[in-house]
């Protein structure tokens, strides 16, 4: 064994504080003022750190990464280069797993729409969907640069793979049920249709979880964007049902969805992108509701079933289906899907 692999598993035989301590000792900072953060199912430890005259958050990995090839930093520098507004990265130690980056606070996007006056709201509203026009308006420099975000995608196997986490776990973690046999396949075949359809629309690049739970409001009141790692190309309408739809207490109305989609394609206009049919990306919007939501609906399932957090995110449950059920009833198609869903919910 060489002595540089030595060091690695010896450094990784520490937790991830001890790690950060060592790490802090060897840059001249006190390690007794470490704040443990709380990420959100994640396998990241976060903390909150001092640095330099200030504070910062470090990223603490459970491997070792090579700084050149690392999803987080390539995703960030391909965002920053682009006037994308994520942390600044300050430094980065791939040999401990650590990624010193910007302290943005903690004014996360949703806890403001929890006191902010409706129009506060809708203005942060707008200001996020001129975010998803910019960070789609990145999509050819993210190709020229070979991003990691270039050569991922939402095609039809991930698409489809998210469609059986659903099943599985709607059906089997959570319901503790086995559909029949004619059933299961009525639904396989319109959930392939679903990922096929989506598959085959043009892709633009995405943040891919981009909610109000990963924006973040600074100390100047700008939106700042976080949680970016798992970037990669998509549907133009991804980032836009991800945004309006994801962990909603309550189906949103038409109207509001309609208002949102027409400001996205104005704002495209308005960076130089190409113009596209508002019908064409109202049924895609729909359409894309449905898989993102059956997808939700899989991972609130998993996390309350198995990893026995259902007292954070089985109350999603219920209104993420009434949103799908919402979309697949305005598009009149899938009815198997819609059928099972009412026969099993309280959905009406």
């Amino acid at each position: 064994m060489s002595s540089a692999k030595q060091v690695t598993t010896s450094t990784f035989d520490l937790s991830a504080s001890e790690r950060l301590q060592k790490f802090l000792k060897g840059h001249g900072h006190k390690t007794k003022l470490i704040v443990p953060l709380t990420p959100d199912a994640s396998t990241r430890s976060y903390f909150r750190i001092p640095w330099k005259k200030g504070k910062a958050v470090a990223a603490v990995y459970p491997e070792p990464f090579d700084p050149d090839f690392h999803p987080y930093l390539d995703v960030t520098r391909l965002f920053l280069e682009n006037g994308i507004p994520v942390p600044e990265i300050y430094a980065v130690d791939g040999q401990h797993g650590i990624i010193v980056q910007e302290d943005l606070g903690d004014r996360q996007l949703f806890r403001i729409y929890e006191g902010a006056p409706k129009e506060e709201c809708e203005e942060y509203k707008e200001r996020a969907v001129n975010l998803i026009a910019q960070i789609q308006k990145a999509t050819a420099p993210a190709f020229e640069r070979h991003s990691i975000a270039s050569r991922l995608a939402f095609d039809e196997p991930k698409l489809s793979w998210e469609l059986d986490f659903f099943v599985e776990h709607y059906f089997g973690s959570l319901r503790n049920e086995a559909l029949r046999h004619a059933e299961a396949a009525e639904l396989k075949a319109e959930l392939n249709d679903i990922a096929a359809e989506l598959a085959a629309r043009p892709r633009v690049l995405c943040h891919r979880d981009f909610h109000a739970a990963n924006l973040m409001v600074d100390r100047n009141d700008q939106l700042r964007v976080v949680d970016h790692q798992d970037a990669r190309m998509g549907p133009v309408t991804y980032d836009l049902v991800s945004f309006l739809l994801d962990r909603r207490p309550e189906p949103p109305s038409l109207a509001e969805l309609r208002a949102y989609r027409l400001l996205l394609l104005e704002e495209r206009r308005s960076l130089g992108l190409d113009a596209l049919d508002p019908d064409e990306v109202a049924r895609e919007f729909r359409l894309m509701t449905i898989q993102r939501g059956l997808k939700a609906t899989g991972t609130f399932s998993y996390q309350t079933a198995v990893c026995g957090r259902g007292s954070v995110y089985e109350q999603f449950i219920q209104p993420t289906l009434s949103i799908v059920l919402q979309a697949a009833d305005w598009l009149d198609r899938f009815p198997a899907l819609r059928r099972i869903l009412r026969e099993r919910t309280r959905l009406i």
